[in-house]
């Protein structure tokens, strides 16, 4: 007993792609097209390497979410290094 493996045409992906990049979460798109989300984030991985590619320029919508993604990760990583004082200092707190 072998699977059938699916495929999807080009249009398909870039469509499916197009929807992330306008903002809807990898998750919920992947749900509601009725891929795995693994499959939906590899698409817009090469969808966005290609288009690094080709020199072109990031649009409004882009420009945002990644200035949104910068600003979130700089918050992680301010709460990580918090929390890594924490577990020190409780970890020097117990001796």
């Amino acid at each position: 007993m072998g699977s059938t493996r699916r495929s999807f045409t080009a249009e398909y992906k870039k469509q499916a792609v197009q929807l992330v990049f306008g903002g809807t979460p990898v998750a919920t798109v992947a749900k509601n097209i009725g891929v795995h989300e693994m499959t939906l984030r590899r698409w817009v991985k090469k969808e966005s390497a290609d288009a690094a590619e080709s020199g072109r320029a990031l649009d409004i919508n882009e420009r945002a979410e990644l200035e949104l993604v910068r600003k979130e990760n700089a918050e992680l990583r301010m709460k990580l290094e918090f929390a890594k004082k924490v577990a020190t200092w409780f970890a020097k707190d117990q001796r």
